[in-house]
C-alpha cells in the first residue's frame, strides 16, 4: 500500500503539493498551512487571525486522517514578523487554545523574510501519529 494523500472534503484542490500524507504506520505529515480558508481565501488580515486559521487547517487535515489534536506531535512555525508575534503572545495563546486546547507538541519557530503567498503572515507545518 502506498502512502495515502489526505485532503479534507470541500477544500479547493492543492496544486503541486499535498495537504497531508499518511504513512502505513500512522505517521501523518501535514504540509505547511497558511491562514486562508478551505476556498483559499484570506479572511483574516492580521497575524493572530491567520495563525488561528492555519491551526484550524492543520486540525482539519489531522481529522480527515482519523485523528485529533492530541495526535499532533510536532509543529514548525514560519513567521514573517517576530516583533508582532512577541507583542501578541497573550492573543496567540488564546487562539492556540481555542483550536488545539492545552495540547502542546514539540515546536519550532523560524523567522523568515517572506512566504510564497504574499498575503500570508505565518505558515505552520505539522507531524501527527494517527492510531491504526
Amino acid at each position: 500500500m502506498a502512502h495515502e494523500i489526505i485532503h479534507p472534503e470541500g477544500w479547493a484542490p492543492a496544486k503541486g503539493y499535498a495537504n497531508g500524507v499518511l504513512t502505513q504506520d500512522g505517521q501523518l505529515f501535514v504540509g505547511g498551512q497558511i491562514g486562508w480558508t478551505a476556498a483559499q481565501v484570506f479572511e483574516a488580515k492580521d497575524f493572530v487571525g491567520q495563525m488561528e486559521q492555519a491551526l484550524r487547517n492543520i486540525l482539519a487535515v489531522v481529522e480527515a486522517a482519523g485523528g485529533g489534536a492530541e495526535h499532533i506531535t510536532r509543529l514548525t512555525w514560519y513567521v514573517t514578523d517576530k516583533r508582532e508575534y512577541l507583542a501578541r503572545q497573550r492573543e496567540v495563546g488564546e487562539a492556540y487554545r481555542r483550536v488545539l486546547g492545552r495540547h502542546f507538541p514539540a515546536m519550532t519557530m523560524v523567522v523568515v523574510a517572506g512566504l510564497v503567498e504574499d498575503k500570508a503572515l505565518v505558515e505552520i507545518e505539522a507531524t501527527a501519529v494517527i492510531p491504526r
